[in-house]
C-alpha cells in the first residue's frame, strides 16, 4: 500500500474525448472512439483504494502488478482479472515500523495460512497464479495503516473466474486439504538456509522433525476418510513419516542421507493424484511442484 492520496475524477476527461474524436472523424472511428469512452468511464467507476480492499475482491492493478500502489480496478470475478484478494489480516498495533524486510516475512508466513482457508485447493489455481500481498509502506503505517491483503495474481496474464472453493467443500475434501496443506507447508517453511546437509544438520533435522509432525496430523485425519485409494495413500505417507522421523533422529549427516531420500519420495504428490480423484478435487500437479520432484 501506500500513502492516502487524494484522488481527482476522470468522468469529464473522457466525455471530452469522444465529443472531439465524433467532430473529427468518420463514423466507424466515432463507434471506436465512443466505445474506448465508455470502457475508459467504467474502469475509473471501477477504481477503488487499495486500503478498502476486501477478501473475495478480484482486480486488475494499474501499472505493474508489483510496486507501490494507491488503486486499483475492481472487477466481476466472471470477467478477466490479474488477481483475487484471497486473506487478510492487520499486524500488531502496537508496534513500530517492522520494516519492509520485516513486514515481508510476516506476510511470507501468515500469508499462506489466510489464503488457504479461503481457496485451499491450491491445485485447482490457474496456472501461472502465484501468492502475491498488499502491505503497509513506513509512511502508510504513520497514518495507521497496518492491514496486509494477500492475492492471488497471475504473473502473466489473466484468469476468470473466482479461486472461492472453500465453502463449497465436502467435509471429506476439507480434511484432506487442510492435512496435506500443513505436510508441505512444513516442508518449505522450515527449509534450511544452506544447501549442504553437512553445513546444517540441526537445521535439516528440525525440518524433519516438523514434516513427521505434520504427517502424523495429516494421518490421523485420512483415519476418517472412506475410499480404497484414500487407504493405499494413507499406508504410503504412514512409511514417509517413519522415515522423516528417522531423519529427524539421525545421528550424522550419512543417516540424514539414508533417511531423507525415502521420506522426500513419500511425500512426492504424484502419490496423491488418485487418492484426490477418488474425493473429487483436482488431479493435475501444480507445475512447480511436479518440477521440484521431478528433479
Amino acid at each position: 500500500m501506500a500513502i492516502r492520496a487524494s484522488h481527482r475524477s476522470l468522468r469529464g476527461i473522457s466525455a471530452v474525448v469522444a465529443l472531439l474524436a465524433i467532430g473529427a472523424v468518420g463514423c466507424s472511428e466515432v463507434s471506436d472512439a465512443v466505445d474506448s469512452a465508455k470502457d475508459g468511464a467504467k474502469k475509473v467507476a471501477r477504481q477503488r483504494s487499495v486500503f478498502s480492499l476486501d477478501v473475495g475482491d478480484c482486480y486488475n492493478p494499474n501499472g505493474k502488478a508489483e510496486g507501490t500502489a494507491y488503486s486499483v480496478e475492481i472487477v466481476p470475478c466472471e470477467e478477466a482479472h490479474q488477481g483475487q484478494v484471497v486473506g487478510e489480516f492487520a499486524l500488531d498495533k502496537g508496534k513500530e515500523y517492522p520494516g519492509e524486510e520485516g513486514v515481508s516475512t510476516i506476510a511470507d508466513s501468515r500469508c499462506p495460512v489466510e489464503a488457504q482457508k479461503y481457496a485451499p485447493d491450491t491445485w485447482a489455481y490457474p496456472k501461472g497464479v502465484a501468492l502475491f500481498y498488499y502491505t503497509p509502506t513506513k509512511e502508510s503505517w504513520a497514518t495507521g495503516d497496518r492491514a496486509v491483503s494477500c492475492t492471488y495474481t497471475a504473473e502473466k496474464g489473466t484468469f476468470s473466474g473466482s479461486l472461492a472453493t472453500a465453502k463449497s467443500l465436502k467435509p471429506e475434501q476439507t480434511t484432506y486439504l487442510k492435512g496435506s496443506n500443513a505436510v508441505y507447508e512444513a516442508l518449505w517453511a522450515n527449509q534450511s538456509e544452506k544447501d549442504s546437509v553437512e553445513d546444517d544438520l540441526a537445521g535439516y533435522k528440525a525440518q524433519a522433525k516438523a514434516v513427521a509432525a505434520a504427517l502424523d496430523t495429516h494421518l490421523k485425519g485420512l483415519e476418517g476418510i472412506k475410499g480404497t485409494e484414500v487407504g493405499k495413500l494413507r499406508a504410503t505417507l504412514t512409511k514417509a513419516a517413519g522415515n522423516w522421523k528417522k531423519a529427524a533422529n539421525a545421528a550424522d549427516a550419512d543417516a540424514f542421507y539414508i533417511a531423507y531420500d525415502p521420506a522426500f519420495t513419500g511425500i512426492d504428490p504424484n502419490k496423491s493424484v488418485a487418492a484426490r480423484k477418488e474425493l473429487g478435487l483436482a488431479t493435475t500437479v501444480p507445475a512447480d511442484e511436479a518440477e521440484v520432484w521431478a528433479g
